[in-house]
C-alpha cells in the first residue's frame, strides 16, 4: 500500500493543506503571502455571490444525484425485468451501453455539442419546434437567466443517466431469483415486487451512486465551464467555478482558498453521513 499511500499523499493530502494554509492569507500567487487570518472567511459569509453559487449547487445536486437515481432505478428495473426477458440480454446491453456512452465521452466535447444543439439562432432544439409548428416554444437556452439553470440541469441529468443505470443493473443480477418467486406466489405484482423486494436488495448500490453523484454534483466545473461560464447574470455560478474565477481571474489566491476549503469540509462532512446512514 506504500506507492499508493505517497501517491495520494503527494497529490491529494499535501495540495489540501497547502489550500488551506493559503486560505488564511491574502496573496496573489506571486510574491510573499500576506497573513491575514479569518478575513477571506469572513468575506465569505457577506459575499452574495458565494451564496448564489450555493444556492446554484443545490439543483445541480437535484440534477446530478436525485433525478438520476429515481430515472436510474427506473430503467434498469425496466431494462432488467422486460427488455431483457422479451428481447433478449444483447439488446439490454446495446441499451445500458447506450446510456453510459454519455459518461465516457469528454466533458469538453459534451458540452460544446450541446452548445451548438442549445444556440438560439443555429441550434438544433429550436430548428425542431420551428419546424413542428412551436416556435413559440423556441428561447435563448443558455443566455436567458430564466432559463440558464434549468437547461444545464437538463444536460446534467443526461450526462449522469447511464452512471446509475448500469450500477443498479449490476445491483439486481444478485438479487435471489426465489424471492420474486415467492412474492409472485402471494400475488405481488412486479412493482410491490420492486419496491419491497428489488430496492432494499440494492441499498448498498444505491448508496454508493448517492454518494458519488452528490460529491460529483458539489464539484462540477466542466459544463459550466463550456456551457456558460456561470452566467447570465452568474445564474449558472457553483463554487467550483467561483473559485476558479478568483484563482485566474481576479488572481485573489487567498480567497479562492477559502472557497475551495468550504467546499472539501462540505464534501468529506456529507461524505462521512452518507456512510453511516448506509452502515446503519
Amino acid at each position: 500500500m506504500i506507492p499508493g499511500l505517497l501517491l495520494v499523499g503527494l497529490v491529494v493530502a499535501v495540495p489540501l493543506l497547502m489550500t488551506v494554509g493559503t486560505s488564511f492569507t491574502e496573496w496573489s500567487g506571486v510574491g510573499t503571502p500576506r497573513w491575514t487570518g479569518l478575513d477571506n472567511y469572513d468575506r465569505l459569509l457577506h459575499d452574495d455571490r458565494f451564496w448564489l453559487s450555493f444556492k446554484n449547487i443545490a439543483f445541480m445536486i437535484v440534477a446530478m444525484a436525485v433525478v438520476p437515481t429515481l430515472l436510474g432505478l427506473f430503467l434498469a428495473a425496466l431494462l432488467f425485468d422486460y427488455v431483457a426477458p422479451r428481447l433478449g440480454g444483447r439488446t439490454a446491453r446495446a441499451l445500458r451501453s447506450g446510456f453510459y456512452l454519455p459518461q465516457v465521452l469528454p466533458l469538453a466535447v459534451t458540452g460544446i455539442v450541446w452548445s451548438w444543439i442549445l444556440n438560439p439562432n443555429y441550434g438544433v432544439l429550436n430548428s425542431i419546434l420551428d419546424r413542428v409548428g412551436l416556435g413559440v416554444l423556441a428561447r435563448n437556452w443558455l443566455g436567458d437567466e430564466r432559463y440558464a439553470l434549468y437547461t444545464v440541469m437538463a444536460v446534467m441529468v443526461w450526462v449522469q443517466i447511464g452512471y446509475p443505470v448500469v450500477m443498479f443493473m449490476a445491483g439486481l443480477q444478485r438479487v435471489d431469483p426465489e424471492l420474486y418467486e415467492a412474492a409472485s406466489l402471494d400475488g405481488a405484482g412486479w412493482w410491490q415486487r420492486f419496491t419491497r423486494i428489488a430496492v432494499h436488495q440494492i441499498r448498498p448500490e444505491i448508496g454508493v451512486v448517492l454518494i458519488t453523484t452528490t460529491i460529483a454534483a458539489l464539484k462540477v466545473f466542466a459544463q459550466i465551464f463550456v456551457l456558460t461560464g456561470g452566467g447570465p447574470g452568474g445564474s449558472t455560478m457553483v463554487p467550483s467555478y467561483f473559485a476558479w474565477q478568483q484563482y485566474f481571474g481576479s488572481v485573489n489566491v487567498g480567497y479562492a482558498s477559502a472557497i475551495s476549503t468550504v467546499l472539501a469540509v462540505l464534501i468529506v462532512a456529507l461524505t462521512f453521513a452518507f456512510i453511516r446512514v448506509q452502515t446503519r
